[in-house]
Parts: C-alpha cells; sequence; structure tokens
C-alpha cells in the first residue's frame, strides 16, 4: 500500500530508476523537486531535454558530444598518433582530468562479455580498426578496465591490430600510491608484479 498520491508515487519510482538510487533517495529527490520554485524544475526538465536533443555521437572517437567531430578530435594540437581506447565516456572525463594525456580517444561503448550476450560485433571494435588503417596511429593504449571483461577486450583488440605493426600498450595496473601491501588483494598485487618497471 502506498501512502503517496499517483502522482508522487509516479515521481519516486522515476527517481527509482536511476542508477545507485534506494527508494529513501527516490522519495528525498522527489520532495526536493516538488519544494522547488517552477523556475528551477522547469530549468532542470530543459536541462534533461537539451541533453538529450542536442548530444551525439563523434563519428571518429564515440564520445559524447554536442559537435561533430567532437572538440578533442578537431583539436590539431593534440597528438593524432595516439588513440586511448576506453570502455565508456566516463572514462575519457577521468583521464582528461589528470592532464597527462594529448592523443586521441575511441569509446568503445561497452566490453566483451560473453556471459552477457556481449561480443566483439556489439561494440566499436570495427570502427577502431577503419581508424587505423590510414596508418597514422603508433599507439593503442588500451585502457579498459582491469575486470575480466576488460583484459578479454584489451587482449582481443591487441590480437587484432598486432598484424597492422602498431605498438599496443595497457595501462598499468596495481598497488594505488599510498596503499599498503597487507590490505591489498591477491589480483591487484599480481598485477603490480607484472606491470613492475626498472628503477
Amino acid at each position: 500500500m502506498s501512502y503517496y498520491s499517483p502522482s508522487i508515487e509516479k515521481l519516486i519510482e522515476s527517481f527509482e530508476k536511476l542508477p545507485s538510487i534506494g527508494n529513501k533517495t527516490a522519495v528525498r529527490l522527489a520532495f526536493y523537486m516538488l519544494n522547488a520554485s517552477k523556475e528551477e524544475t522547469d530549468s532542470f526538465i530543459k536541462s534533461i531535454q537539451d541533453a538529450k536533443n542536442n548530444l551525439k555521437l563523434c563519428s571518429k572517437c564515440y564520445n559524447i558530444s554536442d559537435n561533430d567531430p567532437c572538440e578533442i578530435c578537431s583539436n590539431a594540437q593534440r597528438d593524432q598518433s595516439k588513440i586511448c581506447v576506453v570502455e565508456d565516456v566516463k572514462d575519457v572525463v577521468a583521464i582528461e582530468k589528470i592532464h597527462e594525456y594529448k592523443g586521441l580517444y575511441h569509446v568503445l561503448h561497452g566490453s566483451i562479455s560473453p556471459m552477457d550476450g556481449i561480443g566483439p560485433d556489439d561494440i566499436k571494435i570495427k570502427e577502431l580498426l577503419s581508424r587505423l588503417m590510414d596508418g597514422s596511429v603508433k599507439e593503442v593504449i588500451l585502457a579498459t578496465n582491469p575486470k575480466v571483461e576488460g583484459e578479454a577486450t584489451a587482449m582481443y583488440i591487441s590480437k587484432l591490430i598486432k598484424p597492422m605493426g602498431i605498438k599496443a600498450t595497457r595501462l598499468a595496473h596495481g598497488i594505488p600510491v599510498g596503499g599498503d601491501l597487507e590490505y591489498t588483494d591477491e589480483f591487484t598485487l599480481g598485477k603490480a608484479f607484472e606491470g613492475r618497471t626498472e628503477l
């Protein structure tokens, strides 16, 4: 039995559909929106509509952008010889925040996961390979997530690009800065040993 009116209940249910939003948070968000001014709610609704209507996939890297090609692909100052391959648009933002990488990107929009019925043809691997055909790319940095699916995707891509003579690199994984060995799990510690470098 619901204690809220049907309109409020529908609003709560809409918020509950968002990732990581439970019932209590959905109720809090619903009542926040109900108590907000009409101008605030109209502005909120408009920002969602504008994002849905204006954003598109970049035809080169498949990042989400207002423009096609996106700002990164159309920036002549970026290193055109490097492509960093990521699983998700949010990964591009994470890498850009560190201000270290100056090359281009390619967003796969997922990873190979046979358990979930996702194969190589379901993500943007063919599109990546077609970008590599002109010979201008010298290095592909495989920055997929260090999970089973991400590792499988990285291995699959590296096998495809090796015959092209393009260098395939993988982001180092291991112990975080400031971490203690005794609290590090076996998988992370193993990756740290694999990725060790000479001093």
